[in-house]
This record gives C-alpha cells, structure tokens and sequence, in this order.
C-alpha cells in the first residue's frame, strides 16, 4: 500500500491548520513589513491584494485541484502527464530542499534567541553579538573552515524536532501538531501587536505603516515586488498544496478552502506588520537607530532590531521576548515539515520507502548539508544562496508548473472538478490567468531575478551560483534515472 493510500486528511480543521501553518512562513513575519515600507507603504496593499487575487488565489487553485485530482506524489503527477516531466518535478523538488537547509540553520538560530531572551543575554549591542558570537562571521574562504558552536548546536535540535514530528502519519505528526500550535501562534501575534499599540511613541511607527505614497503606484518595480511578496507568503509552486490537497477525502471544498486560507495569511501579514512597525516606532524615539536601518535589515529585524526594542522594554521584555522567539519557532517549524513532505512523499513512492525511512533519510541529508551555514562563512553564502534559490530557480519552477498544468494537460476537467463541491463557480477567466497571465508575469519576475542575481553579482556570487546550478541539474538527472526493480512504482 503506498503512503499516499495511507495518509488522509481525518478532520478539515487539521487541514486548514496545516495550511494556515505553511503558508504563513518566517518570510510574512520579517519581509512583509520590509517590502511594504519600501514600496509606498499603505498604497502597496492596492497592487498586493490584485496579486494575490490573481496569481495566490489562481494558483492555489490549480495546485490544491492538481493534487486533488491525481493523488499521488509530486513526481508521480507529473510523470502521469508525460514520463519526461518527472526531471522537471525533481528540479522543482530540489530547490525546496535546498531553500530548507538554510531555514533550518534559522530555526536554529531562534532556539539561540528564545534561551537568550529569558536573561537578555544579547547584551547591549545585539548586531555586534549576533555578527561575532552568534555568527563569528568570516566573509572569506577561511570561514568555511570555522564553526559556530553555537548555530551548529541550534541547527542540530531543529533536525531533531522536524524528524520528531514529519516521520509519524500526516494526523498523528503534522496536523496533531498544527492544530495546537497555529491557534497558540495567533494568541501570541495578538498579545504582542495589542501590547505593542501601548507603547509610547508607537503611532510614529503605525503612522508611518498607514502613510499612502500614491505615485508608487505607476512603478512597474512595485508592482513586481507585489507579485514577488505574493509567491513567497503563500509558499506557492513548492509542492505543499499539491501534496497536503492529494491527502484531501472524496468531497472536499477546494475553492472554499483556498479562499479562507488566503484569508488568514494575507490577514495575519498586515496585523503582524501593525505590531513590528509600533515595536520600531517606540525604539525611534530612543534615537538609538533610525526607523528605516531597522526595517531594511529583513530577517535583522528579528535577531538585531528587536533585542534593541527588548534592551529598552524593561522586564515586560521577559515575557514578550520568548513569546516573539516562539512565534518564529512555530512557523518555521511548521514551515519547514511542509516544504519536505513533498520531497519525502516522493522517495516513499518512487524508491517505496515506508515514510520513517524516506523522512530519515531526507533529514540527514539535510542535517549534514545544512551545517555548511553553521560556519563563519554560512552567513554571506546564506544570502547569496537564499537570493539565487528564491528569485531565480523558485520562480522557474513555478513558471514550468504553469506551463505543464496549462498546456499540457486538460485544464477543462480541473475546472469541472472545482466546481463540483463550490458554490462559487469557476469559470475561463481562470483558465486564462493560468495559460496566459501567469507564465508572463512569472516570467517578468525570473527576467528581473536573473538579472539581479546573476548580472550585477560579484565573480565569487557568480561561483556559488554556477555550483547551485550544477546541483540542480545533475541532481535531478540522477534521481530520475534510477530505476526500481519493481517499475510500478512510478505509474
């Protein structure tokens, strides 16, 4: 029996848990305020919310009815369509893997913080102790042979805990664990954004957030950045709704599913934005850093800018610190258990592993290639790394999806079967987004990634690119050649 046969949904609830926990990943707690205080802040929500009813809502369609649909694996599906697409599914697949190992050096790097903000432990220059005690960060190639003791110790537990929980079945591991931690998450991001409004100078913060520039509004890079912000909120193109929809029973409300969780996400952005901009508006009238250097950090934010806020609360920080660090902790736990399910359910099925071998697996070869970013060079390979990876071959990937699902498989009988349990009918208008508009603004944004990436990188960027290159394609090559003795496998 595959693990497919095996693994359903046993509560709609634990779904949109899973959902809800994967789509709100560490990118919508740090890189959403960024980008919309960069893009016109208020007035960026106008191309934002057309984003994501054109490419979130479209797409998320056509993943969770593709999943639905075939019930397999992400291999699987796209062998079943044509044989030759199974390297494609596999490069696809990959490149979430790699995107992985880094944020599992992030959640270790959390677990630092959340045993450090019980006692400050930061100090008072919390960029210089991240960069020299928490990183011993070395730019060079002697870096690579220096390790954090401390980040390595982090990114260890962080294995533990992602094996602990994605190697049982999808109920008793995954949506178990969702539906206590995503409910815990809200209370949390609630607390900390009511508190936040209490602070004195924080309407400086708000302020700003809610201050509309409209002439950003006739920015093509706004635009692009609208669409950009909206593959990476809803963890769109990486597997996770065509896997976790392939579990869904006989029956299930796809449109109806897909809309309440854009909901929550898109909802869970702003409010969350409202709070880290009132947190920066109260550490402004400190003077100690000025509110712009704060936002433009990305993931500083959290290991920098924050523990100055906390260095300025006074004891209140000794609650609201772990709570902020546990906030971090479950998104990216949940995030990352999300990204390799599909990878995990594909060697179950095509090499037929039972899920605690496919999952052990993947997560020591994870383990051991993610201790790359434990080193005093893993800082700036991360960067260069995390930018190829999500601006070039995520969205190429993406690209590839629309055109194998839009053209070369009957897209007619995916609507028949969305509205089939809808009341909100799907028509050809998202046929057309599928076939036309997405693969050409995907394409703006890989044109775009490409150049920023590739162009206007420095000759050792260039090198770790080319290396990232050579992964994905001979990896892929390599994993669709090998064959089973029992050639029913990929069916």
């Amino acid at each position: 029996m595959s693990e497919t046969t095996k693994n359903r949904w046993n509560s709609n609830f634990g779904y949109l848990m899973v959902m809800t926990g994967a789509a709100i990943g560490l990118g919508n707690i740090w890189r959403f305020p960024y980008v919309l205080y960069s893009n016109g802040g208020w007035s960026f929500l106008i191309p934002y919310i057309i984003a994501v009813l054109i490419l979130g809502f479209s797409f998320s369609l056509l993943e969770h009815v593709i999943g639905y649909r075939f019930k397999k694996s992400f291999i699987n599906i796209f062998y079943k369509i044509k044989p030759k697409f199974e390297y494609l599914a596999w490069f696809i697949l990959l490149t979430i893997f790699l995107i992985v190992l880094y944020h599992a050096t992030i959640i270790g790097w959390d677990l630092i913080y959340l045993f450090l903000s019980f006692f400050k432990g930061w100090g008072s220059d919390p960029n210089l102790f991240f960069a020299n005690d928490i990183l011993m960060r070395d730019d060079s190639l002697n870096g690579l042979f220096l390790i954090s003791p401390l980040v390595f110790m982090g990114t260890c537990i962080a294995w533990v805990i992602i094996w602990l929980i994605s190697h049982k079945n999808i109920n008793k591991g995954i949506s178990k664990i969702s539906k206590i931690l995503v409910p815990l998450l809200f209370i949390m991001v609630t607390i900390f954004v009511l508190y936040s409004l209490t602070l004195p100078g924080a309407s400086m913060g708000y302020k700003t957030m809610f201050s509309p520039d409209w002439n950003v509004l006739l920015n093509l890079d706004v635009w692009i950045a609208a669409f950009g912000q909206t593959l990476f909120s809803l963890s769109l193109g990486v597997g996770i709704l065509i896997t976790y929809s392939s579990y869904l029973p006989k029956g299930a409300k796809l449109v109806k599913n897909t809309f309440i969780v854009l909901i929550i996400n898109s909802g869970f952005e702003i409010f969350n934005t409202i709070g880290i901009f009132s947190i920066l508006g109260f550490m402004g009238i400190f003077g100690e850093i000025q509110l712009y250097n704060i936002i433009s950090q990305g993931k500083g934010i959290a290991f920098i800018a924050l523990p100055q806020v906390f260095n300025a609360m006074g004891d209140v920080a000794y609650i609201l610190g772990p709570m902020f660090f546990l906030c971090i902790l479950f998104v990216g736990i949940i995030s990352i258990i999300s990204l390799i399910e599909p990878f995990t359910h594909s060697i179950s099925e095509k090499f037929d592993f039972s899920r605690k071998k496919s999952t052990t697996l993947i997560c020591t070869i994870g383990f051991l290639a993610s201790m790359v970013f434990s080193t005093g060079f893993g800082s700036y390979l991360l960067i260069v790394y995390d930018s190829f990876l999500n601006n070039v071959a995520l969205i190429l990937g993406i690209v590839l999806e629309c055109v194998i699902f839009g053209w070369f498989y009957s897209i007619d009988d995916l609507m028949d079967l969305l509205n089939e349990n809808s009341f909100i009918k799907i028509g050809n208008w998202w046929k057309n987004i599928v076939k036309y508009v997405l693969p050409v603004v995907l394409s703006i944004l890989l044109i775009k990634g490409a150049y920023d990436n590739i162009l206007t990188s420095s000759i050792e960027e260039n090198i770790i690119v080319l290396i990232l290159v050579l992964i994905l394609v001979i990896i892929p090559l390599i994993l669709t050649n090998i064959k089973k003795k029992d050639s029913s496998a990929i069916s």
